[in-house]
């Protein structure tokens, strides 16, 4: 099987189109940045840059006559923004099934900003054979933009491998967030809620670490700076390896963006036995039971009680046992990278051996 692979620059697509090489013949890209060569699988045969820029309008065009040449069996297209729009563009006309990935705030913001976006997003997810989705609440969001009789896989990336049980007596007393610097993720909210734990007298042998990076970065540092908080870990972006490391040794986990489907720290937090505390987001409700498996924060002004609570529950490590035992159940029944790439193939073949899409041609 022939494959063209549309996608922004993104450790999410490197991450996807190092997961699906092992199940096409041939990988082609459609991209505005160049793949890492660590993530550059062999039967990647072909890249096209491209800017997916709304202004962009010639990108169509290049686009199709590249796909003229070289003939793909089927279209792989991540995000539902302009990407899509350049792709849908591309395509018309075609018979060559178009598989599209919602990533989040492609369609879980975007179409609320205006009314040509929404109307932009409802048409590239009408365009697509198929779409998929990594939470059901997102997979609902796109039944309301695209209509009824669009077809919709709930399939997440996963998390790389399940990593071994872990020690949970040998765990740290740390809480951990690496979501992106990014105000979606409100990063300022869990620095204003540590503040209260640190004042509180409570656990003072506990830390905070903040890891990642982005354009809220130097922002951050001068908050806690003004807060004056002690215990307060900045690492930077950190490579996979060493943020597996923060995760093992962390026994909370904290996340609590404004919007989000499902999260793939989530996943990686829950696999290596960290206890959740997250915003009240119906994604994040497909993954934690409010005092089952973890804490869901209702009132983000009253963070640190979250915080201070999911402390209260880690601190006992037979409690926290129960729960990472649940959550890496979880993890290893719903999101393994490798698995659910099957998954994605299986997707693939479905679509390919419909009438419909036999010997189909640009």
């Amino acid at each position: 099987m022939k494959l063209l692979l549309i996608g922004s620059a993104s450790v999410h697509t490197w991450r996807y189109l190092a997961g699906i090489a092992p199940h096409v013949d041939e990988i082609w890209l459609a991209c505005n940045g160049e793949v890492p060569a660590d993530k550059r699988p062999a039967n990647l045969k072909g890249e096209l840059r491209l800017d997916f820029s709304l202004k962009a309008l010639g990108s169509a065009g290049t686009l199709r006559r590249w796909m003229s040449q070289i003939k793909p069996d089927l279209v792989h297209v991540h995000q539902a923004n302009s990407v899509a729009w350049h792709a849908r563009r591309a395509l018309s006309g075609s018979r060559v099934p178009m598989v599209l990935t919602a990533w989040g705030s492609d369609v879980l913001l975007l179409p609320d900003s205006n009314r040509l976006m929404r109307q932009m997003v409802s048409g590239n997810l009408r365009a697509a054979t198929a779409i998929t989705s990594d939470s059901l609440y997102m997979a609902a969001k796109i039944r309301q933009l695209a209509g009824d009789d669009c077809r919709i896989d709930v399939l997440n990336f996963g998390m790389d491998a399940l990593p071994a049980r872990p020690d949970i007596a040998a765990k740290a007393n740390k809480v951990l967030s690496c979501r992106l610097h990014k105000p979606l993720y409100r990063i300022d909210a869990i620095l204003h809620a540590w503040q209260q734990v640190e004042t509180s007298g409570r656990y003072p042998d506990w830390s905070l670490t903040v890891a990642a990076s982005g354009e809220s970065t130097d922002s951050l540092k001068a908050l806690a700076a003004s807060l004056q908080l002690q215990r307060v870990e900045f690492t930077g972006f950190v490579s996979s390896a060493v943020l597996g490391a923060l995760y093992q040794e962390s026994r909370l986990f904290v996340s609590v963006p404004r919007s989000d489907a499902t999260s793939i720290s989530l996943l990686e937090a829950m696999g290596h036995g960290c206890l959740p505390v997250l915003s009240n987001l119906p994604a994040n409700g497909e993954w934690v039971i409010d005092g089952l498996n973890g804490l869901i924060a209702e009132d983000i002004a009253r963070l640190s009680d979250s915080l201070l609570a999911g402390m209260d529950w880690a601190a006992d490590n037979a409690r926290l046992a129960q729960a990472v035992q649940l959550n890496r159940q979880l993890v290893a029944q719903k999101a393994l990278h490798q698995t659910n790439m099957q998954h994605f193939a299986d997707l693939y073949a479905s679509l390919l051996s419909g009438p419909a899409h036999k010997d189909s041609a640009v």
